[in-house]
């Protein structure tokens, strides 16, 4: 792959602003221009009494089970409000689903018990058809909109599953016509999408144009399958998905598709 291989190349991340910077560094690190154009806020549960309630019997649970960094780095926001003097049940077990997340939590001094190969939710699943669940308690803290994949496939194994909402993703407010601007003028490369969300609130933003004729000639780039699938969903054409499904797996995809280009 060449050393700047995104050169000439204007790339738009769909990303949260306050989790875009890294990812915008890198493209450019590549030679691309960058347009950090965000469709979705991570802001606060809309309420923290359910997630209290589990603090306080974080002890009767067998398994925590992370799905996003940023279901870790709230949990332990409200962790620290409420409950910081106590500390981390060492007979609890942890997942995360992924390297990022996994790291969130090793910065907080907590040890990963397990992270699936695939960096999604079914490959938390098969991991766990391996052990014995039945009779276990699992709280499983996430975004308030999520895929029910998890708890149905755990609780069907037996499991006793407790789904608590840590954060949620919502839509920035306005933006439809400066997106329609940057997308009709010709110049957008690419497209990247990093979560379900990300897909879901560009296409609503757009939902009033003719969607495939303004993403013409756009190459369409998804951080993993449910992403993807997310994309095709709304018509998308997704031409980029990494092996590994990460940010740092998403620059070099996006890196290798242009270089051959």
């Amino acid at each position: 792959m060449a050393k700047k291989p995104l050169i000439a190349k204007r790339i738009l991340i769909t990303r949260a602003r306050d989790q875009s910077a890294e990812f915008a560094t890198h493209l450019r690190d590549l030679g691309a221009e960058v347009i950090e154009f965000p469709t979705i806020k991570i802001v606060p549960a809309t309420s923290w009494k359910e997630l209290d309630r589990a603090i306080d019997q974080l002890k009767s649970y067998d398994w925590l089970i992370f799905t996003s960094a940023n279901g870790v780095n709230f949990f332990w926001e409200r962790w620290n409000e409420k409950d910081k003097d106590h500390p981390f049940p060492s007979s609890l077990k942890v997942c995360a689903i992924g390297p990022a997340t996994a790291y969130q939590l090793k910065e907080k001094g907590i040890r990963v018990d397990d992270t699936p190969k695939e960096f999604i939710a079914e490959a938390i699943l098969e991991g766990f058809e391996k052990m014995a669940i039945k009779g276990k308690r699992i709280l499983l803290a996430r975004a308030k909109v999520a895929r029910d994949v998890l708890p149905k496939g755990l609780r069907k194994m037996g499991a006793e599953v407790d789904v608590i909402e840590v954060y949620r993703t919502v839509k920035p407010r306005g933006g439809s016509k400066r997106l329609k601007q940057l997308l009709t003028d010709g110049r957008i490369n690419a497209i990247t999408f990093t979560s379900s969300s990300t897909v879901n609130h560009f296409a609503e933003l757009l939902k009033k144009e003719d969607l495939k004729k303004l993403l013409e000639g756009i190459v369409i780039a998804c951080i993993g399958p449910v992403t993807a699938r997310a994309a095709k969903g709304w018509g998308m054409r997704v031409q980029i998905q990494p092996r590994e499904y990460t940010i740092p797996g998403l620059i070099q995809a996006i890196g290798k598709y242009f270089s051959k280009k």
